[in-house]
């Protein structure tokens, strides 16, 4: 299994990113898939889960911001993040494996919201 995100960066507050996660290595369109966050100093948040229709569901931190979508042609996870706000501010992970330690997960891509 490989995962591999990618789309990090610094943003200002309500800027947007979007965040691809590349799979390999398992057949990524029958898995649930899931975005999930650490912020500095704290433990996992779980962001979003995908199933392989592409239904998602959210954490209520961010509802109405956050979308997260699949595209099982392209192996390939999003999450398209707008209205970034300061407490956004996480190392994002796709994980192939459910709570409650999101095993397989890729390395992570930092995300920064600040002014």
């Amino acid at each position: 299994v490989q995962l591999v995100e990618s789309g990090g960066g610094l943003v200002q507050p309500g800027g947007s990113l979007r965040l691809p996660c590349a799979a390999s290595g398992f057949p990524f369109s029958y898995y649930y898939m899931f975005w999930i966050r650490q912020a500095p100093g704290k433990g996992l948040e779980w962001v979003s889960r995908v199933a392989p229709t592409g239904t998602a569901y959210y954490a209520d931190s961010v509802k109405g911001r956050l979308s997260s979508s699949r595209d099982n042609t392209k192996n390939t996870l999003y999450l398209q993040m707008n209205n970034l706000k300061t407490e956004d501010t996480a190392v994002y992970y796709c994980a192939s494996g459910g709570p409650p330690e999101y095993l397989p997960r890729g390395q992570g891509t930092n995300v920064t919201v600040s002014s």
